[in-house]
């Protein structure tokens, strides 16, 4: 097992700091004040303590990198450095409905010599279950000290296959209709947890076979992203291009099963 980078010691430190506070309100989950940020989107006092201090934490540590958060929105930072693209508590419809899945996404995204940005180091954090999973960029992909490799299946048929289904205000009915329509015949089962940097994390842990949602935010997917990738898999959007951050489209699995879901979902969109 390699050692943590200075980087990722200190994102780690940043979301354990946060966890003990989320574990204690989640055990006080009817006492939460909640109030509504959108349809059926609800946003807790607990989400904004989490994101609070997991902000001085790392603007503590790199006071001239900007931030992308769920709750704040961007925090312009020096455009020469990395910045932190944060979810303080993905999975918050779980966490208010006392349901125990829900995790702290942290990742950094830094300007490349082309012009463009890549995420480089990325963790998923479950309070809860104290797993940690992390990757950076080239030194693999881990769960605490164990390596994570992405699942060896090759056939559809033994597939286990995570998604994301639109709610109220959220997503594509039809779209994702469609999509299910024509892979759930053809795997072994569909889950639907509700926390998508854990469906990912879980790709990559080869727990799922594959993953596949739209309208999803860089905070909800950019560490789960790495974390595939380390593993050996493959994300892309649903078109098969590179382009799945600018679309907000995610189809992650290793490559033998990427490719069959990739044909799927392109049956299934035309």
């Amino acid at each position: 097992m390699p050692s943590h980078s200075g980087l990722m010691t200190v994102i780690d430190r940043a979301a354990r700091k946060a966890a003990p506070r989320l574990r204690r309100d989640f055990n006080e989950v009817q006492q939460l004040q909640v109030s509504r940020k959108g349809p059926a989107d609800f946003v807790s006092v607990a989400d904004k303590r989490a994101e609070q201090t997991i902000y001085e934490e790392l603007s503590r540590a790199r006071p001239d990198w900007g931030f992308l958060m769920e709750e704040r929105g961007e925090i312009a930072g020096d455009p020469s450095k990395p910045r932190f693209i944060v979810d303080p508590l993905d999975g918050t419809t779980n966490f208010l409905h006392g349901i125990p899945h829900f995790a702290i996404s942290i990742a950094v995204e830094e300007p490349m010599p082309n012009g463009k940005r890549e995420i480089t180091t990325g963790m998923v954090y479950q309070p809860l279950t104290d797993e940690s999973f992390w990757a950076e960029k080239g030194r693999g992909a881990w769960v605490q000290s164990e390596r994570l490799r992405v699942s060896s299946r090759r056939d559809l048929a033994d597939a286990l296959i995570a998604t994301g289904i639109p709610f109220l205000g959220h997503g594509n009915f039809a779209e994702w209709s469609r999509i299910f329509g024509a892979v759930a015949p053809e795997v072994a089962g569909i889950r639907r947890i509700g926390a998508a940097s854990l469906d990912l994390a879980w790709v990559a842990a080869g727990r799922y076979d594959g993953f596949w949602e739209s309208s999803l935010q860089p905070w909800d997917v950019a560490a789960g992203v790495l974390l595939i990738k380390e593993a050996g898999g493959f994300v892309t959007d649903f078109r098969g291009g590179d382009r799945s951050m600018e679309r907000g489209e995610f189809l992650a699995a290793n490559d033998a099963l990427h490719s069959k879901l990739h044909k799927l979902l392109a049956n299934a969109l035309r």
